[in-house]
């Protein structure tokens, strides 16, 4: 059948038109590739805490399933997060959602935080949790952690580790039963973040002591409890295996087979040793340093909104950490699969591990020493105390007067 040039463009006008019908249709429930509008919205999460990442993937896609937005979630590789997220911040391809360490990260960053002070899921934050950067929130906590001796009770009695003396005359007991008394590990918070906590925490006012050592008004060299602080690291050089040769896996692998009596770690750790299914009871001691008898407990990592996205961007952002922090699905995953003590009043602790109990109980007491830490320059314990201490284990010489004397070299060089 012949047809007509009129009618031709008849037929033609006609597909073209269902054709546009037919892709506006649509429209609305698929994602436009620009992170923007609607159902299509798509927010990416990057953040430091790799004992977290498989659940949060699968928390990611539980909510993609109940709201339609897509959650990406972003791996970090080695110990420079924060290097990594300010690369990822500068070339403005920036995560819609990051972790946030400490005040100092937050002033670090402060072009680009979002302030949620007058959010009414952050009105749920514990008292004095919550990290600011002046007046401002702009940092929601995962949760309370805690860190100390992590020991098994079948090898060591806590009460008779309570200074110096007790800790070495144990430590000599357990080699002499060949049985490894303690563990560090090589990364860097476990290598000396953590435990070079302990010699500023127990100043007066660690705050003003930090200030005044990057002032180069003190030095960790006069100070007597860093003194003290290299006693214990080269009684724990000599003692030990050499953290060097150890990764965490390694480390906590170890401590579950009965081959090490004490790690220094946090309560995060217990996650790693219910996988082993350790037959033995475990605790948290304190780091004996100067007689100390309390555990260190603070905020581990915080949740910052990147305040240069789009609004929609932000307003997506919040949303997900609402609703992680509100929703029975949410509560349940910071609670049971991310294994956080809560720092949300709304959130129920329930029934936790032995380690987390310990340093829920001390936390609830006050009988606490703070996570000074979190006060230190940006960055200097990935990028200068590490270094130091990593020196101080691979050379044999090396005494604990000598890391004390690294450390001051580092800070001094991340400061000035």
């Amino acid at each position: 059948m012949k047809v007509g040039k009129k009618a031709l463009f008849s037929l033609v006008f006609i597909s073209l038109i269902m054709v546009l019908a037919a892709c506006g249709g649509d429209s609305g429930g698929e994602s436009s590739g620009d992170g923007e509008g609607g159902n299509g919205e798509k927010i990416t999460i990057f953040q430091s805490k790799v004992e977290i990442s498989d659940a949060l993937e699968e928390l990611a896609a539980t909510y993609t399933e109940e709201t339609g937005v897509e959650v990406e979630i972003v791996g970090t590789t080695g110990d420079d997060y924060f290097s990594q997220l300010q690369i990822k911040l500068n070339s403005e391809q920036g995560p819609s959602i990051f972790t946030l360490g400490n005040e100092r990260e937050a002033q670090r960053l402060e072009s680009y935080v979002h302030d949620m002070s007058d959010l009414e899921y952050t009105q749920n934050i514990a008292p004095n949790m919550g990290l600011m950067n002046g007046e401002e929130l702009v940092g929601i906590p995962y949760g309370i952690e805690g860190f100390g001796l992590v020991y098994n009770k079948d090898l060591v009695n806590e009460e008779d580790i309570t200074d110096y003396e007790s800790f070495v005359s144990e430590m000599e007991r357990l080699k002499g039963e060949d049985v490894n008394p303690i563990s560090l590990s090589q990364e860097a918070f476990f290598l000396i973040g953590h435990p070079s906590n302990y010699p500023f925490a127990l100043q007066d006012d660690y705050r003003t002591y930090i200030d005044n050592l990057s002032a180069g008004d003190t030095s960790m060299t006069e100070t007597e409890e860093f003194q003290k602080f290299g006693e214990f690291m080269g009684a724990i050089k000599e003692h030990g295996v050499n953290p060097m040769d150890v990764n965490y896996d390694e480390q906590m692998g170890a401590f579950a087979n009965g081959e090490t009596a004490m790690v220094h770690q946090g309560n995060w750790s217990y996650g790693i040793l219910q996988d082993y299914e350790v037959d033995f009871e475990v605790g948290m001691m304190p780091f004996p340093l100067m007689g100390n008898d309390k555990l260190a407990v603070g905020v581990g990592g915080n949740w910052a909104v990147n305040g240069t996205k789009s609004e929609e961007e932000i307003a997506a952002a919040n949303d997900f950490l609402e609703w992680m922090h509100t929703s029975e699905t949410g509560k349940q995953y910071v609670v049971e699969e991310f294994g956080f003590l809560p720092a949300m009043t709304n959130i129920d602790a329930g029934e936790v591990d032995p380690l987390s109990q310990d340093v829920l109980e001390a936390s609830n007491s006050g009988e606490t020493i703070p996570w000074a830490i979190n006060y230190f320059p940006a960055g200097v314990i990935q990028n200068d105390f590490t270094p130091a201490a990593q020196e101080f284990f691979l050379n044999e010489d090396a005494t604990g007067e000598d890391l004390i004397e690294g450390l001051d070299s580092a800070w001094d060089n991340a400061t000035k």
